[in-house]
């Protein structure tokens, strides 16, 4: 139900801000970070101002990988830029909400870390559940011909998770059921390449 609710509301936003749009330009983008790992992502973003932006982004990986690995996701960010300068280059702030679902397990991150997180517990494990989140971040954009952009965003936030764990991976029924993550640190990392048309 949450997370029906953040989609109903950022598709709002994105309706009340696409009003005032008119003409703008507007960009697809995929984040390069993603393709390495396989995740299939797509964005759009268009102008709402003179330095103003609205960016959607969502990624997908339906994939299993051999030994019983998983990294499958799906997720909906979408994010309110304001830039520097002229919008499509230079630098910009942002403020971004996301929301998805994930199964993923089975993988060893070799005792990898970050803040409140300890994805070696992954090694063994699969989880299976919902996130939602929302974060602030900065990014940059350099103009690398008329239509072609590289572009980098760093954000940092909170997200909510709630998940079934299984252990062995391929069990059917959950050894925990329901259980709770709440997390403080990086929201994205991106490095995409942009065509501004």
């Amino acid at each position: 139900m949450k997370i029906k609710t953040v989609f109903a509301a950022a598709l709002l936003l994105l309706v009340c801000f696409a009003n005032n749009a008119k003409g703008q330009k507007a960009a697809f983008k995929t984040n390069l970070l993603y393709d390495a790992t396989a995740t299939l992502n797509l964005g759009v973003e268009f102008g709402l101002g003179d330095r103003w932006t609205m960016d959607v982004s969502g990624n997908f990986n339906p994939f299993r990988f051999h030994e019983g690995r998983r990294w499958k996701h799906w997720m909906v960010q979408p994010e309110l830029r304001w830039w520097t300068c002229d919008r499509f280059s230079g630098s910009f702030f942002a403020v971004h909400a996301l929301g998805g679902m994930y199964d993923v397990g089975n993988i060893d991150f070799l005792k990898f870390k970050i803040l409140n997180a300890d994805f070696e517990k992954m090694k063994n494990k699969r989880y299976e559940g919902w996130m939602v989140g929302a974060g602030i971040g900065w990014g940059h954009d350099w103009i690398l011909s008329r239509h072609l952009n590289l572009e980098f965003e760093v954000a940092a936030g909170y997200m909510y998770a709630r998940h079934d764990k299984y252990q062995p991976v391929n069990a059917h029924t959950p050894y925990i059921k329901d259980a709770d993550r709440h997390f403080f640190g990086p929201t994205k990392l991106a490095l995409s390449l942009v065509y501004v048309f």
